[in-house]
């Protein structure tokens, strides 16, 4: 009987690991496909580059730290069609700029003016705007959706719950060839593998369109609140994910691999927590997440292009939202004192009404005046 059960946790864990390495692909296929198949891009050269940033993350964490493209640069460069060299130019100044926050110290100082609230009112609001674009993707079928949203958010009180994730993938795509549905992709055009340069011009343009909207939630979901969420869901290697050290992974993945043609990249505590929510633990998962991509960049061809345009939009949109769901929730809603969910939904709403560096300073703002008020009331006693 033993040897029965042991078996059975072996499976487990070890389906974990490979439905947790899949887990984020409702933030990475609609962005890394979009550039492909909307803006032509390389598709070996942005696979390769979440290949070889994946291996690298799972030899340095040991740990599933997740992969993402930066979801500002990869929408607005879809949404207004820039060309590669923008992209390669706001990947490489992203790298540069996060490296000298990390070697420079200012990072670990910028995260120490962070308290718990104000990690978790971003974590919120950015879950919640998981959430929302997870339901517009849903909204492409809504049957499809739901149904898949809630198998996934049920799975973990089903036995050999992390092997329900990637079965909903695969009849998604059966559903979908069968159907007659037209396919969520389109990769009749894309370019050649090529070593490029971005021109003078795209430098500066890079700078204002992508780098500065994107800056702020990178600081705060990629490397600050991914650090918080590395150390609570991994106690014993807290010493690891200091956040100066996802700033270093980060910048020299993007310094290094974009003038191959790999796009703007980070972590992202998204990611963590839905790979987490599906069994990731190891190095395994980040290591068959970057394999695969490996393997696809060196295959890709019609056959394996078909079958990633197959995945409906409603089962990406239904990952999204669990993604979601798990970034937004937080036990402090629950046990917080009053003033620390003040600060949580006035850091939440900021971020969702105007932008994610906004909200930062309300919140940064409101601990401050916590602070000062305790002192003065301190020094009257």
């Amino acid at each position: 009987m033993r040897c029965e059960i042991n078996r059975f946790d072996n499976v487990n864990k070890i389906s974990g690991e490979f439905s947790g390495a899949f887990a984020d692909l409702g933030t990475f296929l609609p962005l890394v496909l979009g550039l492909i198949a909307l803006n032509h891009f390389s598709p070996q050269g942005i696979f390769l580059g979440f290949g070889f940033f994946a291996l690298f993350t799972a030899l340095y964490y040991r740990r599933p730290m997740p992969v993402q493209p930066m979801k500002v640069i990869s929408a607005l460069v879809i949404a207004e069609g820039m060309s590669l060299g923008m992209l390669q130019a706001s990947a490489i100044l992203m790298g540069i700029i996060l490296l000298v926050l990390a070697y420079s110290g200012i990072i670990q100082w910028m995260a120490k003016q962070l308290s718990p609230a104000i990690s978790i009112g971003i974590q919120l609001a950015i879950g919640l705007q998981l959430i929302w674009l997870g339901g517009v993707m849903m909204s492409e079928t809504w049957f499809i959706g739901l149904l898949a949203f809630g198998l996934l958010f049920a799975s973990r009180y089903m036995p050999m719950q992390y092997l329900v994730m990637p079965l909903v993938i695969l009849l998604g795509i059966i559903w979908q060839y069968y159907s007659g549905t037209a396919p969520s992709f389109n990769f009749t055009q894309t370019s050649a593998w090529q070593l490029s340069w971005p021109s003078i011009d795209e430098w500066g343009s890079a700078a204002v369109l992508l780098v500065l909207p994107q800056l702020a939630l990178t600081l705060t979901n990629a490397v600050i609140a991914v650090s918080a969420m590395a150390k609570d869901k991994f106690p014993e290697d807290a010493v690891k994910f200091e956040p100066q050290q996802f700033a270093k992974s980060s910048g020299w993945a993007n310094l290094l691999l974009a003038p191959f043609g790999a796009t703007a990249m980070c972590h992202g505590a998204g990611g963590l927590a839905v790979q987490y929510h599906f069994g990731a633990r190891t190095w395994l998962a980040p290591t068959i997440f970057g394999s695969t991509c490996i393997l696809i960049a060196i295959f890709w061809g019609q056959g394996i292009a078909g079958a990633l345009s197959l995945i409906p939009l409603a089962i990406l949109g239904s990952l999204l939202a669990i993604a979601g769901t798990q970034l937004a929730w937080s036990k402090r809603f629950i046990d917080g004192k009053p003033f620390c969910i003040f600060v949580i939904f006035s850091t939440a709403i900021t971020c969702l009404v105007i932008n994610t560096a906004a909200g930062l300073a309300v919140g940064v703002l409101l601990e401050l005046g916590r602070h000062q008020w305790l002192n003065v009331a301190n020094t009257n006693k």
